[in-house]
């Protein structure tokens, strides 16, 4: 089994990420690295290597791994950046920016996907991530200013908490919109915010006590 889903991270990394013009090698190592198998509900794990998302329940997903890929690569991270995750999910995306990265904070609202993330986190030798059970779209001001921030869901608009807690130079990727949505990179310089548009994406919905951006 080890060496069957080995070879298919080997498969998935070289067809769908690389094939696909992602070229950092710290995001291709990661995306070999992670067992993205353990993530997926076992009923789904015949397909975990497939191009596309898997539901992981309660009405959440497991993004499709090019996305996933693709996201880090915008993120331009450093091994000593401040990381911000919005959407634990189910882990997968955690674990890849901690391949990367020394420390990751990620936040989760639904608390039964936050309990299995940080348990499938925790018996894969994760321990260098710090856990939030609450509203995303509020961030995590105690660890703020953070120097990248990735978003797993698309709320209607930017979130101004998030913009806030950007380090002055600090990037916030982010799908935006309801029905067409749209990959942004959000870029701090002073009080300016740059937004580049990447691609069109299909997220779900950022589930926010908060007020949305217009």
């Amino acid at each position: 089994m080890f060496t069957e889903m080995k070879t298919a991270r080997e498969k998935m990394v070289e067809r769908q990420i690389a094939a696909r013009g992602v070229v950092d090698v710290r995001v291709l190592a990661a995306m070999r690295n992670v067992p993205r198998h353990l993530f997926v509900p076992e009923a789904y794990r015949a397909a975990a290597h497939d191009d596309c998302p898997l539901p992981i329940g309660h009405g959440q997903t497991i993004s499709q791994p090019y996305i996933v890929a693709s996201m880090t690569e915008a993120l331009e991270l450093k091994e000593t950046d401040n990381v911000l995750e919005v959407g634990t999910g189910s882990g997968y995306q955690t674990a890849v920016l901690a391949e990367i990265v020394r420390t990751v904070r990620t936040v989760e609202l639904v608390a039964e996907l936050a309990a299995a993330a940080r348990l499938t986190l925790g018996s894969l030798g994760y321990d260098r991530i710090t856990f939030r059970l609450g509203d995303g779209a509020m961030g995590w001001p105690e660890y703020a200013p953070f120097d990248a921030i990735l978003v797993t869901a698309a709320p209607a608009g930017l979130p101004p908490a998030l913009l806030a807690q950007l380090r002055d130079g600090g990037r916030l990727v982010i799908p935006i919109g309801r029905v067409e949505q749209t990959l942004v990179l959000v870029r701090r310089d002073g009080d300016r915010f740059l937004e580049t548009e990447l691609y069109p994406v299909r997220f779900v919905p950022l589930v926010s006590a908060a007020k949305e951006a217009p």
